[in-house]
This record gives structure tokens, sequence and C-alpha cells, in this order.
């Protein structure tokens, strides 16, 4: 049976509920993984969620950061969260699917502004937290699996607007590059997005500091899809919904859509 999964980081699900339930409704992901939902899980507004279909919800919060909520119109059991890099944030959680499938939400460290650990804690908790994924996979091969998120990290040259302006700009490092790429591949994670969009720029990401996002363009792909071997055959209709970031008081990320028929 075909479903369509979405990820999203809201930047305040609370602030943001209304376009939370916009796309719900335009768009109808069977399932939707949001980040940055900056509040306990008690308090997300599930209410209105709820009316619109989204009865299932798995998630971890915390007051004022982090927090990974997957919502969904399919019947799903919670699959744990863990504390990647013992940071004793709430990045991570994972659901599984009546249908076997496991969806895990990552919300992976931005890492501050300056990339060298010995002089940015937030660098090093970054690649820490890449490290930990990385051999949590090896010691755990996953299958039959979704993987979504704003990993915040953009690790192709068409994922920014300016691959050379952006090698010393933290979420397009070498080093970070690299991290990422050894966590794909310790799980053999494929990148569904560019399975079914192999060419050309795409950005998820712009940042509020451009008074004109749209016209400058000066965005980076920093939200992923990714699925497991036994699995990412099956994905299809990937997009990225650039005008979600013209919406009234947006946040800075647009949800990323693929489409699985299992």
């Amino acid at each position: 049976m075909p479903f369509t999964l979405a990820t999203w980081n809201i930047n305040s699900v609370r602030l943001r509920e209304a376009l939370v339930s916009r796309l719900m409704t335009e768009e109808t992901p069977d399932i939707l993984c949001l980040q940055e939902c900056k509040c306990p899980v008690e308090l997300i507004p599930l209410e209105g969620f709820r009316a619109l279909g989204y009865t299932h919800v798995v998630a971890r919060g915390q007051k004022g950061y982090n927090g990974v909520a997957i919502l969904s119109k399919l019947p799903m059991v919670d699959a744990g969260g863990h504390d990647f890099a013992t940071l004793g944030h709430a990045r991570h959680v994972a659901a599984r699917l009546e249908n076997g499938v496991t969806v895990h939400n990552f919300y992976v460290p931005a890492g501050g502004d300056i990339p060298d650990r010995a002089q940015n804690v937030k660098f090093g908790q970054k690649l820490d937290f890449l490290t930990h994924m990385r051999d949590h996979f090896r010691a755990e091969t996953p299958e039959k699996a979704i993987l979504v998120g704003d990993l915040n990290i953009a690790p192709r040259e068409d994922d920014v607007w300016d691959h050379k302006a952006l090698l010393k700009i933290v979420s397009h490092t070498p080093i970070e590059v690299a991290h990422l790429g050894e966590t794909m591949a310790s799980g053999r994670w494929q990148d569904i997005t560019r399975q079914d969009i192999p060419e050309g720029r795409l950005y998820s990401w712009w940042s509020y500091r451009s008074p004109d996002w749209d016209a400058a363009d000066k965005g980076r792909r920093l939200d992923h899809i990714w699925a497991t071997p036994d699995i990412s055959n099956a994905a299809s209709g990937s997009r990225i919904l650039r005008p979600v970031r013209g919406w009234e008081q947006p946040s800075d990320h647009v949800p990323v859509f693929a489409t699985f028929d299992l």
C-alpha cells in the first residue's frame, strides 16, 4: 500500500500550528515528521492535528529546544529514541508501522558558527552525534527502514548555492560531509530525494537573514529522506515544497516529501 511521508523542521510547532495544519490539509501526507518542535510532548497542539486525521503520535520533547515528532494517519508504535552523543537532547525518535517499516526522525545539531571543535563546543557535539549515529547503525544494521529529518548538512555541491563559498561554512565543510557519508554508509542508506531528482540544485532551507530569500536564492539542502536498500526502489515522487518558505511567519525550512509503495 502506498503512503506519502514528509519531513519538516517547523521551528516551533506551537508558534506554527496553523502552518502544520495547512500543510496537512493541502498536501495530506500520511506521515509527517517534525523537528525543532521546541516544547515538551504534552504541549504539542495535538487536538487540531487529530481532527485532521493524524491520530497516531510518537514524539520526544523538551522545553524551548529541539524536539521531534512523528504524526501519522497510519497506525504505528513507538520504536524508541536514542540520546546520541549523550547530549540529553530530544533529537531522535522512531516509530514502527504495521507493515514493518521503521521510521527514524532525526534533528542533528546545527553545530554553531565556527567549524573547529577546539574553538566551538557545538561543532564537536555535531561531529560526535554523527559518529554515534554511524556506530549505532553499524552495530544494528537497519532493514526495512526510512530515515528522515533535518540533518543540518548539505552534502553535495549542488545542495548549496555556492560550493566554494560554503566550504568553510558549517553545514557544508568537508569534515561534516565526510561524517555524514560514513553515517549513510553504515546503514547502507540511500538518498531518496537524489534517487528521484539526481541532477540540479535542490534546497530546503533559506536563512532568515536574507531580506529577499526568493530572489537571492542562497539555499542549502539540509533536510533529507533516506531508505534502506531493501525498500529504496519502492520510493518515488520526491519533491521539496519551496513555496512554503513564502507562507506567513514561515519556518526557514520547507517540507520534503516522498512516496513509498510497500
